[in-house]
């Protein structure tokens, strides 16, 4: 085929995983690709596109693909790929050419959808992975036919410089690399190089080469270089004469005093910047001061006597030298025949050179100051100077300016070490770059002449970790050990909890556990984010984000997520692993929504949790249910079981062969008593509690919270909790409204039996159905008169399928004599009066067949609705509400009065009371 088709390939979405997501076990943008007409023409179909492509980005040679060997890309293209491999390939390319070592990535079809594709790669910086897949994007359709306003060289040059903008500088990729190697988890708190290293009471912050452990005196100390000087001579250090000025007269008369010639330099100057040495007379004072007196923030500068001699930096970790470095000016070295302009030409071609700290090395800057440094040599930039001849270019030798390093770390005389060391405790700084001026570090300064002429706070790193000359020095090692000495932890146990239904009771429950033991929990839900029991923000917080916000916090030693599916579709984990998974249940509830369509789909993305558990860590599943079960295979660490089914059961005999191998499940045992938790570890067995006296299980009618109540207790057992300790949480904890609100809370107004809780979807109506029954049993039982009756006010979200909504009507409907129908405030995408239309569908259907319910009502408000339930409730009755605002709901019913609420009732599109209806008559 020769024919070129028109390119039109597009991004129809993006999405930036921060954690373990569906996708991948670390963090992965993901792009929803249309390949449009391009679906129909591979690779090999487009002439010269393989050749092309790799020219324009080599390094696709070294991608091995699905092959597993180098070239194994190439040879895919030459046998024909789709373009949105291709595009997938092309993100990581780019991102390598800027230093990213990234090589995960995935592309597949989107079921259903053919010529859309899910691209997925993984990143370091997400702002660099974004550009990389856009710009990946654009080279594809550019292949397949020119586009004249796309210029790669310039788009290239355009992400490489939006690369080194966002890059972290080469002293914090150094600390950053250390820390990864000893598994030690990190966070970006800002887009320059403030980073947080380890999690929660055991967070480190570093700022380039300042860290949470200098001293802020310390900082202000050598930034004034004056106070700096006077400090270390009353220590009896070697340091230059030295006096601070103010005007140009004061100091030309300084100079005089210390005696030609001298250096002027800013006294809060850094990098080198405004720094004139060997000043000779008045004349080259004065135009000195205005150059130094340009980079001073402060308008104070230093004059002090020169000394002459080679420059040495030796950086100082935690009151030791760890490393020293020759540093020399930039220069050039005449051959006979390049002028002095070509040579520095020559020399900023080094491939090592880079802008800024792009590079191991900094491009030598041509600037007036350059220029006349030349001619005071004798030479202009177009002259040629003799062969072997060094023209300088700098006076300082800093690295920002284009100098160069020689490493002499293992040369330095001990005395010299010492004084140097001595000068950094002098100062306060646990990380110090002590500036040398000496003729040879290797003789002691005290005897050949020098002095220490400066002391510098947040020292670069790059000449260590990469001298032009000399071994490279490990000096991230000292670092860490200074923040993290051997043996020291720097990450906090992290429990996650997911499930279709019981996950904020659950993570409620292992929160009062660890809270019991003394631990600062920091947990997370969909009321909010809670820090050792105070609610910081009141909003769904079951995403990563307020998972990253929990670990931030330096006050939480142990953490609690609760993990929605849709943050796990929307940004994965946020986090890297959780040495706890737990995961409650699967079934059919928010399907339809981001691709995920059936329940094995669901079960899918719960399943990340269980996939984030390392070897040494725990995934708590419920042996119940098959979807769970199966998860067990995605487990890299050990599995412990729940399950309240009866001995001798199949799933029982499951657990039982686990135990028997030495795994762990808890368990339910019946006796004439009632049920017994039990522990079972081994060939042990351990019994926790009696079911019934735990208060969360209303006497063991609330099954739904003994599953949770088994989840909690699992959870707390694997993250190393005590028996007794986990028996205390469990026999403390209730689901009253300061303890868990919204979740089974029971109140009594004017003698009706009222429960508010959250259900909102129809496995939950089920469960809170067989929870009805068992109460409202137990209450008929102890009636004398009539039957009570029970009422439910019944919604659910308006992002549900329209069956699901139906599905919820029709069990209220088999649980409730009267239901009422309302809406929540947030419809979700739905028309106002869609949701509750659907819903009493559901519960007419239900009454058609015969079911419980006799009469339903709909009242859209929520308050309004539960005012409404409250009118026409009597004495002994049970109301049950589903609540979406329950800090509401519980104020409506604190201050309920039937007199007061008078006015209230159905609104006008609520249907017809039904004639069978007989409401009871207690």
């Amino acid at each position: 085929m020769t024919e070129r088709p028109t390119p039109d390939l597009s991004i129809l979405e993006t999405r930036v995983y921060r954690g373990a997501n569906v996708w991948s076990y670390d963090r992965a943008i993901h792009l929803v690709i249309d390949l449009g007409v391009l679906e129909k023409f591979p690779t090999n179909t487009v002439p010269g596109f393989t050749e092309t492509l790799l020219q324009m980005l080599p390094g696709l040679r070294e991608h091995s693909c699905s092959r597993g060997r180098r070239g194994g890309f190439v040879e895919r293209l030459h046998e024909g790929t789709w373009l949105g491999h291709v595009a997938e390939h092309c993100a990581l390319a780019l991102q390598q050419v800027v230093g990213h070592d990234v090589r995960r990535g995935k592309t597949r079809m989107v079921k259903g959808r053919p010529g859309v594709y899910n691209v997925v790669y993984g990143y370091i910086d997400e702002q660099v992975g974004l550009a990389a897949g856009r710009l990946a994007v654009r080279l594809v359709n550019h292949l397949v036919e020119a586009d004249p306003e796309f210029d790669w060289d310039t788009s290239l040059e355009e992400f490489i410089r939006r690369a080194q903008r966002t890059a972290f500088g080469p002293s914090t990729q150094a600390i950053l690399d250390e820390a990864v190697s000893r598994d030690i988890p990190w966070i970006r708190l800002n887009q320059y190089s403030l980073v947080q290293l380890g999690q929660g009471v055991h967070a480190k912050r570093i700022r380039a080469t300042m860290t949470s452990a200098t001293s802020a005196i310390a900082v202000d100390i050598a930034s004034d270089k004056d106070l700096t000087t006077t400090l270390l001579g009353a220590a009896g250090l070697p340091v230059p004469k030295q006096e601070s000025v103010r005007t140009v007269e004061q100091c030309v008369r300084a100079a005089q005093r210390i005696g030609y010639p001298v250096v002027v330099k800013p006294l809060d100057g850094n990098h080198g910047r405004g720094v004139c040495l060997d000043l000779q007379d008045e004349a080259e004072v004065r135009e000195a001061y205005e150059v130094a007196r340009a980079e001073s923030r402060r308008g104070v500068l230093i004059v002090e006597s020169l000394i002459t001699g080679k420059d040495y930096r030796c950086l100082i970790i935690d009151g030791k030298v760890a490393a020293i470095a020759e540093r020399v000016p930039a220069s050039v070295t005449g051959d006979g025949t390049s002028s002095v302009e070509q040579l520095v030409d020559d020399a900023n071609a080094d491939p090592r050179r880079g802008v800024g700290h792009e590079k191991v090395l900094t491009r030598i800057k041509v600037d007036a100051a350059a220029v006349e440094l030349v001619r005071e040599q004798g030479f202009e930039m177009s002259d040629v100077p003799p062969a072997g001849t060094m023209v300088k270019l700098a006076l300082t030798g800093n690295m920002s300016t284009g100098g160069i390093s020689i490493d002499r770390t293992f040369e330095a005389h001990p005395e010299n070490v010492e004084i140097a060391e001595e000068a950094a405790r002098m100062v306060g700084l646990d990380i110090a770059g002590i500036d040398f001026i000496c003729p040879d570090i290797t003789e002691p300064v005290r005897e050949t002449g020098g002095a220490i002429c400066e002391v510098n706070a947040a020292p670069g790193f790059r000449m260590h970790t990469h001298p032009t000359i000399g071994e490279p020095q490990f000096i991230a090692k000292p670092v860490v050990d200074m923040l993290f000495p051997p043996g020291a932890q720097s990450r906090i146990p992290i429990v996650a909890v997911t499930g279709t239904n019981g996950k904020t009771t659950t993570s409620r429950m292992i929160s009062h556990i660890f809270k019991g033991m003394g631990r600062k929990v920091g947990m997370t839900s969909t009321d909010g984010v809670v820090i050792d029991e105070r609610l910081l923000i009141r909003s769904d917080a079951s995403g990563p984000r307020s998972a990253r916000m929990v670990l931030q916090n330096p006050r939480v030693d142990f953490a609690v997520f609760e993990v929605a599916r849709g943050g796990i579709l929307r940004e994965g984990l946020g986090y890297e692993r959780n040495d706890v998974a737990v995961v409650l249940n699967v079934q059919p509830d928010h399907l339809g929504l981001r691709g995920i369509d059936t329940v094995e789909q669901l079960a899918d993305v719960k399943a990340v949790l269980v996939e984030a558990v390392p070897r040494d860590g725990h995934a708590v599943l419920n042996a119940d249910d098959p979807l769970v079960r199966d998860m067990r295979r995605r487990c890299s660490g050990q599995v412990v079981w729940i399950s309240m089914e009866e001995p001798g059961s199949e799933v029982r005999d499951m657990i039982d062969a686990h135990c028997r191998r030495g795994g762990k499940a808890l368990v339910l045992n019946s006796s004439e008593r009632g049920e017994m938790i039990v522990v079972k570890h081994g060939p042990r067995e351990m019994q926790l509690a009696w079911t019934h006296l735990l208060p969360a299980t209303f006497n063991g009618r609330a099954r739904m919270n003994v599953q949770n109540v088994l989840a909690a207790a699992a959870a707390a057992f694997a993250a190393g909790a005590p028996l007794h300790d986990i028996r205390q949480g469990l026999r403390t904890f209730s689901t009253n409204y300061y303890l868990s609100p919204g979740r089974l809370n029971e109140v009594e107004v004017n003698g009706v039996n009222v429960i508010v809780d959250y259900c909102h979807n129809a496995p939950g109506m089920r469960a809170l159905g067989d929870f009805v029954d068992r109460v409202g049993d137990s209450m008929a039982g102890s009636h004398e008169l009539a039957r009570p009756s029970r009422i439910g006010v019944i919604a659910t979200a308006g992002d549900r399928r329209d069956q699901d909504m139906r599905e919820l009507g029709e069990i209220a409907a088999q649980h409730f004599d009267v239901v009422i129908v309302r809406e929540d405030a947030q419809l979700r995408g739905r028309e106002r009066g869609d949701v509750s239309a659907l819903v009493t569908e559901g519960v007419r259907s239900a009454m058609a067949e015969g079911s419980r319910c006799k009469q339903v009502e709909v009242v859209l408000d929520e308050i309004e609705a539960v005012r409404h339930a409250m009118s026409r409730a009597n004495r002994g009755d049970l109301v049950v509400i589903c609540v979406d605002k329950h800090g509401e709901v519980m104020t409506e019913l604190e201050n309920w009065s039937p007199h007061a609420q008078a006015g209230s009732g159905v609104s006008a599109d609520a249907p017809a009371a039904d004639p069978d209806y007989v409401p009871s008559e207690a």
